[in-house]
């Protein structure tokens, strides 16, 4: 007996999970984007879709569906880039269809609709500044944010990288530490002068032996010690990690929208200034194709503006 969609998309979590390793947030994006696709599709037929069902028609029936559909929380239509990533996880799964020799319309067929333009956000040296002195050191609290936002800038870390930090694997004697980042890949990182110092100084000041590098330091403690002795409830969560840096925006009065992700834009915008190589920074990044970290080189080559400059003259 043929297997049902859900089961085909069940054998394909499994695949991304052990076959290609990858994140927990990744497989449950897919899980979350097919089972869209599925319940979509068992809504046109009146019955589960069979994969004789996966039509170029009903795809871009499904794609007019996305464009349509709005966000749950913002109320607002979903953004082109969002829409693509539902159709790029039923394409993941036709090719993996394919690669079982099961009949099944050929992936390439499945399109995916032109991208929007990406905007790059990253703040210069003077931003920079005003937003870390925004923080107040003499308090644990202003310390242990002004390490945040130093640690994020040094290292490009994504903000998912940064929350699931220990003290343990931080080298101060070195400056580095390795990282787990998309696609269970592990990268080196270092630490500058500054964010080094700081986090040295947050760490001292804390009076417990929790295993989390970043802890909140507000809120009930557990009765019972035993129950948490590694402090994992105390663990900063990447949502209050980005209402930090929201906070810290506003109050420094810096003119960019800036997130967390915007210290990661900003550091490797720097390093590209600064001459660095751009494979080198696609490493840092951990980055796992070049044509990712080349989105910064259109706002880092210095030639371009000599360029400009030279060629781009008019006769007055």
């Amino acid at each position: 007996m043929p297997k049902s969609f859900n089961n085909h998309i069940l054998d394909f979590l499994e695949y991304c999970e052990l076959d290609q390793n990858l994140s927990p947030a990744t497989v449950k994006m897919y899980d979350y984007y097919l089972h869209h696709f599925a319940k979509w599709a068992r809504d046109e037929f009146g019955r589960e879709v069979k994969l004789k069902d996966l039509t170029p028609p009903l795809i871009r029936k499904y794609r007019l569906c996305l464009s349509r559909l709005k966000s749950s929380k913002t109320k607002e239509p979903l953004a082109k880039t969002t829409q693509r990533y539902f159709v790029v996880a039923l394409r993941s799964l036709v090719s993996f269809l394919e690669k079982q020799d099961l009949e099944v319309i050929a992936s390439t067929r499945i399109e995916l609709g032109k991208a929007e333009g990406r905007s790059l956000k990253f703040l210069e040296e003077k931003q920079l500044r005003q937003l870390f002195t925004a923080c107040e050191t003499k308090t644990l609290t202003g310390l242990r944010d002004r390490a945040i936002l130093e640690v994020l800038f040094s290292t490009g870390l994504r903000v998912s990288e940064l929350v699931g930090l220990n003290r343990d694997q931080i080298n101060f004697r070195t400056r580095e530490f390795s990282v787990m980042g998309k696609g269970r890949k592990t990268r080196l990182v270092f630490l500058d002068d500054e964010a080094t110092m700081t986090l040295s100084r947050y760490l001292k000041k804390r009076d417990d032996s929790f295993k989390p590098l970043f802890v909140r330091l507000k809120g009930p403690k557990s009765k019972d010690s035993t129950e948490d002795p590694d402090g994992e409830s105390w663990r900063l969560s990447v949502r209050s990690v980005q209402r930090l840096v929201e906070k810290y925006v506003e109050k420094s009065g810096i003119s960019v929208g800036a997130t967390p992700h915007t210290l990661r834009h900003s550091f490797a915008t720097d390093l590209l200034r600064s001459g660095a190589d751009i494979r080198s920074v696609q490493e840092l990044l951990g980055h796992k194709s070049i044509s990712t970290t080349q989105i910064y080189t259109h706002v880092t080559n210095p030639q371009l503006k000599e360029v400009h400059k030279k060629f781009h003259r008019r006769e007055s």
